[in-house]
């Protein structure tokens, strides 16, 4: 069974305990800026399993040495849920490793 669509007002108090993620469009997006072309990339990979793992993807772009990530959840029509909220919460915890800021 599919998530239910959060309010705007449960978005915006999700979004105040994540810097730097934002809302659009119905998704939920951030842009990591990491040293290498090749950390950026290390850390794509990072995300592409942390997503397998929770069965919930995003639309990731890579570029020479940024990664964005953009996500709502498909199974509920195209809006943001809990699962969204629940896969950046995953990616906010993975990435100062690869040395996103």
């Amino acid at each position: 069974m599919p998530s239910e669509p959060l309010s705007q007002k449960e978005i915006e108090d999700r979004l105040r305990e994540l810097p730097g993620w934002a809302f659009e469009d119905d998704r939920i997006f951030r842009t990591y800026r990491l040293g290498t072309h090749f950390a950026a990339s290390a850390l794509v990979a990072h995300i592409a399993a942390v997503q397998d793992e929770l069965d919930h993807h995003s639309d990731l772009t890579l570029g020479y040495n940024t990664v964005r990530l953009s996500v709502n959840t498909h199974s509920a029509g195209g809006v943001v849920t809990e699962n969204d909220f629940e896969l950046a919460q995953r990616v906010e915890g993975i990435a100062p490793a690869h040395g996103a800021s």
